[in-house]
């Protein structure tokens, strides 16, 4: 019986060694990442998003919960100097605001349908977005636009040739206005290489990246003058289609800790935000 055992421990360590020699060998050396949008490429995407939010007020504990859908259609329009032209049209998006006040669901319908171009460089850096500042949706009293949506859509490439195991960073920086508030988030992400996986067809680059970031800013509500700071942590796994130069999926989980404060009242707020999203590729031609 022991030697059974043992047989077997031997040739489910051989099979292992198979499996891992294989997949060493599938594996390419080094690979570039690098985004492909020739003229008429029409790519579709899918977005959903959960928060949770908590929030501390006089010793009472006030909760709200948002969930959002939103599909969005990129078409190629060539070149732009050395980046990507293209036209973003929002096919559909709604949001559910659930908290103390009741339902607080902005109506989106509105902005279904429009576009906007949009200019980004070929490692994802965002470029020009300023046409989405023109698309707006009331929320509460409040005024908002859907430009801070798409300054940190696409994922950032290393700009240079790398194997699995490689790191680079990269950072966003999304300043979001309502009508009498200014937020700033400055978002760091140190990306690791972690693999390849075949997505729908298409060998991808899967990319872990590890989040850290800052919030700050400052407005007026129901004439108390405020300002925000805090700090942000999460996890963002990301897949990229290699050959076809196209951004596929990703998931990312946050948690944020930020304080309010109200000088006048001589009033400081916690809040403790916990979020998740995902953006998946549901069409291309």
């Amino acid at each position: 019986m022991t030697n059974g055992r043992n047989f077997a421990r031997r040739a489910a360590l051989a099979a292992c060694l198979v499996g891992a020699i294989g997949l060493a060998a599938s594996a390419p050396a080094s690979t570039v990442l690098e985004y492909k949008m020739p003229a008429g490429r029409v790519l579709t995407y899918q977005a959903s998003s959960e928060e949770a939010q908590i929030m501390e007020v006089m010793g009472q504990s006030m909760d709200t919960h948002t969930t959002g859908t939103s599909t969005y259609t990129f078409k190629a329009k060539g070149r732009k100097d050395k980046n990507l032209l293209v036209g973003v049209t929002i096919d559909d998006m709604s949001a559910s605001v659930t908290g103390a006040q009741g339902d607080m669901s902005p109506d989106m319908s509105s902005i279904k349908g429009k576009s906007f171009d949009m200019v980004f460089s070929p490692l994802g850096s965002e470029i020009d977005v300023s046409g989405a500042e023109a698309l707006t949706y009331a929320m509460a009293t409040e005024t908002r636009n859907l430009a801070s949506g798409f300054k940190a859509f696409f994922p950032d490439l290393p700009g240079k040739a790398v194997k699995i195991g490689d790191t680079w960073p990269s950072s966003d920086a999304v300043e979001e206005k309502t009508g009498s508030m200014t937020i700033q988030i400055q978002l760091q992400n140190t990306n690791t290489l972690e693999g390849f996986e075949t997505v729908d067809g298409m060998e991808c680059a899967r990319v872990s990246a590890q989040v850290t970031g800052t919030i700050s800013g400052s407005g007026n509500q129901m004439g108390q003058d405020m300002t925000f700071s805090g700090t942000s942590k999460g996890k963002n796994v990301w897949h990229f289609a290699v050959k076809e130069g196209i951004y596929v999926k990703a998931a990312s989980e946050m948690t944020t800790e930020m304080s309010v404060d109200v000088s006048s009242a001589g009033m400081t707020i916690p809040i403790t935000q916990t979020s998740k999203s995902e953006v998946k590729l549901t069409g291309k031609s």
